[in-house]
């Protein structure tokens, strides 16, 4: 299934943010930072990446829904999209 840019704005801003996040992790690592202060962000990190991949999951789901009330056959059927969100969990 493709993804449409403009509709995974979203999910790239998450994405961005973990980016981001993850390289403030390294550098506290590298620094030497309290243990907690770094799961604190690690965790932060974690929580982005899940929301950005449960965001490419829910257009997933809704884009294969648009398709159906087309008439047309969806990019992917359940089996596809519960195994994709499956992989999230």
């Amino acid at each position: 299934m493709e993804m449409d840019p403009t509709v995974m704005k979203d999910a790239v801003t998450r994405l961005k943010r973990a980016h981001g996040q993850l390289g403030g992790v390294i550098a506290m690592i590298e620094n030497g930072e309290d243990c907690e202060r770094v799961i604190t962000q690690l965790a932060a990190a974690s929580r982005a990446l899940d929301r950005a991949g449960f965001k490419i999951i829910s257009t997933g789901m809704r884009q294969c829904q648009q398709a159906r009330e087309r008439g047309e056959q969806p990019p992917l059927d359940e089996e596809q999209l519960e195994k994709l969100f499956m992989t999230l969990s």
